[in-house]
C-alpha cells in the first residue's frame, strides 16, 4: 500500500494494517530450542554454541535449555516440549524402533535426525587412593549413576550388566556429574558415571581432588558392542585429563534430534547454518567436541530418518543421495 493511500485511511484502519504487518514480520521468525544436559556436562556448552550458530534474526531464535540428558530430549521433543534436542544415538534409535529401553512401551515414530555431531566416551571417575581399580571393585561401593532420563544412567546400567554386576551390588546416587563430584570431593562417594564429549567439566573441575578413570575394555567391552552397534571401542588419549594415562573405553555417537512436524524451511536454515564457514570456526574454537561437528559426520550413524529440511541440505551439498 503506498503512503499517500495510507494517509487518506481512518485512524482505526491504519491500526489493524500495522498490526497485520507485526504480526506478518513475528510470524516470520521462529524459535527454536535444544534440550542439551546437565551444565557440567558436554551437551549444554555445546549446545549454547549451537544455538548462536543457527540464530538468524528475523529468522530463527534458536536457545540451549539444560534438561535430563538424551531420554529426557527424545520424550520431550516427539511430545512437543522442545523443537529440537541432543541424544545418545541408541537412545533415539531405540526410541524410534521401540527396542531396548523403549521394548513394550509406545514407539517415538515422530523422532527425527538432523545431524550426528560427535562421539560421546563413557567414563567412570574414582578418587585417587581409593583402591578401586577395576569395574569389578564398585561392588559394594557408593556410586553415582546420574539422574532418570540420563544417557549415562542408560551407558552405566549396560556397563555394570556386561560386568555381572546390577545396582543392587552397590549403593547407588541418581545425581548429576557436577552434584557426584561434589560428594567425591567431600570422601561421600566413591565413583561417578558420565557419559561425554571429552573433555567434560564435570571431570576437569576434579583434577585438583586426584581422581582417575577406570577402563572398559576386555570380553565385556565386546560383549557391549556386538549387543549396540551404535557402542565403538573408544580411548581417552592421555593427558585429555592432565596426569590421568590413555584409557580404554567405549563411545556413543551424540545426535541432534527433532520430530516431524517442526517446520522443514527452519530445519533447512538451521542446519545450513550449522555447517556454514563461520558456525564451522566457531564450533572449532568453541569446544574440543566441536572440531567434530562437520558435514562428512553429520551424515553418519543414522539410526533414525532424517528430518526433510536437513535431509534437504545434505542432498544440495551432496553428503546424501
Amino acid at each position: 500500500m503506498k503512503i499517500r493511500a495510507l494517509l487518506t485511511l481512518k485512524p482505526i484502519t491504519v491500526l489493524l494494517f500495522a498490526a497485520a504487518v507485526c504480526a506478518g514480520t513475528a510470524s516470520a521468525q521462529q524459535h527454536l530450542r535444544i534440550g542439551t544436559g546437565g551444565t557440567a556436562g558436554t551437551y549444554f556448552p555445546v549446545g549454547v554454541l549451537m544455538a548462536a550458530a543457527v540464530s538468524q534474526p528475523g529468522k530463527i531464535i534458536a536457545t540451549a535449555q539444560s534438561s535430563n540428558g538424551s531420554l529426557g530430549n527424545v520424550i520431550s521433543v516427539t511430545s512437543g516440549s522442545l523443537e529440537s534436542g541432543l541424544s545418545q544415538a541408541d537412545v533415539a534409535s531405540w526410541g524410534y524402533h521401540g527396542v531396548g529401553i523403549f521394548e513394550g512401551k509406545p514407539r517415538l515414530l515422530g523422532l527425527r535426525l538432523i545431524a550426528n555431531l560427535y562421539p560421546e566416551s563413557i567414563h567412570i571417575v574414582v578418587k585417587k587412593g581409593s583402591g578401586i581399580k577395576t569395574i569389578g571393585d564398585l561392588k559394594g561401593k557408593r556410586v553415582a549413576l546420574d539422574e532418570a532420563g540420563s544417557g549415562t544412567l542408560i551407558s552405566a546400567r549396560q556397563v555394570l550388566a556386561a560386568y555381572g554386576l546390577t545396582e543392587s551390588d552397590m549403593n547407588p546416587e541418581y545425581i548429576k556429574p557436577n552434584q557426584a563430584g561434589d560428594k567425591l570431593r567431600a570422601g561421600t562417594l566413591d565413583a561417578f558415571f558420565f557419559t561425554g564429549g571429552t573433555p567434560a567439566k564435570a571431570v576437569t573441575d576434579l583434577l585438583a581432588t586426584g581422581i582417575d578413570l577406570l577402563p572398559i575394555d576386555g570380553p565385556q567391552a565386546q560383549r557391549m558392542r556386538t549387543a549396540s552397534p551404535f557402542l565403538a571401542a573408544d580411548t581417552i588419549s592421555a593427558d585429555t585429563y592432565a596426569g590421568i594415562a590413555a584409557t580404554p573405553t567405549l563411545a556413543v555417537g551424540a545426535q541432534w534430534v527433532t520430530r516431524d512436524t517442526v517446520d522443514e524451511q527452519m530445519v533447512y536454515l538451521a542446519t545450513k547454518s550449522l555447517y556454514s564457514a563461520a558456525a564451522q570456526q566457531a564450533l572449532a574454537q568453541g569446544h574440543p567436541k566441536g572440531r567434530h561437528i562437520t558435514l562428512v559426520n553429520a551424515v553418519q550413524g543414522a539410526g533414525i530418518p532424517f528430518h526433510p529440511g536437513a535431509a534437504r541440505f545434505y542432498k544440495e551439498m551432496g553428503a546424501l543421495k
